[in-house]
């Protein structure tokens, strides 16, 4: 029996899921409200615990609405199961641990700045792997967004680049980046299951990934279980909110992005979660809106908009 179409079943939902702009500019808002939530995640939660319980808690919260499409997809996701774990282990979960280890090392200049460097990774391993071409106004976009945040991370004063040192701690974020970017080009390979059953795929593997650096890195399981009776009220909100936005909707939404428009054009809009960070932390943190702000949004903007213009051109 030919299956009803997709469309016809989810309705709104399937409307929402075939705009690749809206879906990449939602998915960065909520990446870029993650960055609030680490901040003010500190002192009421340990990272490790909120990395465990965010993965723990994203898998138990969409079990219950995957039994259908898991049953459907099973045969699929058993053949390929390295490359669900995969997507968990890699990008979800090594990108944020070796970026929360980069603070150590590193500022926050030098983290800001260095993971502009996720969109020219995609570029280059796309390019290198499958000879995609890359068009000028797509470069220029890519230019013109990396100064954006550049304008951002030094708060408007360009010249405190020449002061940068590259150390431990910006390998580090390097590293962080490169994995991100192998995640989003690998995402080309996704196989052909339904959107719960990936999801419920790869946060299994996010969460295997967060307890093995747990034991790893963060003193074991005997110091999670210590851990979460000092979790604060403030702390289990933080982890509620990562559980489900960044998590669960902006990983989904980041997926369907790249399988409606590539890699390529989708790891542009990363490029957006410092304006929203930084938007976010003049709502919430108190912090003050500068002119600069303002500058490197439209900076990010309109590098977006050439972006997406070059790439439309070509596809005429």
């Amino acid at each position: 029996m030919t299956k009803p179409p997709i469309t016809q079943s989810r309705g709104i939902s399937a409307r929402l899921l075939d705009r690749p702009y809206l879906l990449l500019v939602l998915t960065t808002m909520f990446w870029g409200g993650n960055v609030i939530a680490g901040k003010l995640a500190v002192g009421h939660i340990d990272p490790f615990t909120l990395t465990v319980l965010r993965w723990g808690g994203a898998l138990l919260l969409i079990l219950p609405f995957a039994r259908t499409s898991l049953k459907r997809d099973w045969p699929v996701i058993r053949s390929r199961w390295p490359l669900y774990l995969f997507y968990g282990a890699v990008g979800y979960v090594t990108f944020n641990i070796l970026v929360y280890m980069a603070s150590y090392h590193a500022s926050g200049i030098n983290i800001a700045l260095e993971q502009v460097t996720i969109n020219l990774f995609v570029m280059l391993a796309n390019f290198a792997l499958f000879r995609t071409r890359v068009r000028p106004l797509q470069i220029l976009g890519a230019v013109l967004t990396i100064l954006g945040v550049l304008v951002t991370a030094t708060h408007g004063e360009i010249g405190r680049l020449l002061a940068l040192d590259i150390g431990f701690g910006d390998s580090l974020v390097l590293l962080a980046c490169a994995a991100y970017a192998a995640y989003s080009v690998s995402l080309r390979y996704k196989p052909p299951t339904g959107w719960i059953s990936f999801l419920v795929a790869t946060c299994t593997g996010a969460f295997v990934a967060a307890i093995a650096y747990q034991i790893g890195l963060g003193g074991g399981m005997g110091a999670l279980f210590a851990a979460l009776p000092a979790v604060t009220p403030q702390g289990w909100a933080i982890a509620l909110y990562t559980m489900v936005l960044p998590s669960i909707v902006s990983q989904m939404f980041y997926v369907r992005g790249v399988e409606l428009i590539g890699a390529n054009r989708a790891s542009l809009f990363i490029n957006l979660i410092p304006i929203f960070a930084a938007t976010f932390a003049v709502l919430v943190l108190g912090e003050r809106l500068e002119l600069y702000h303002m500058a490197a949004a439209a900076l990010v903007i309109v590098g977006i908009a050439l972006a997406e213009w070059g790439a439309l051109r070509a596809l005429r």
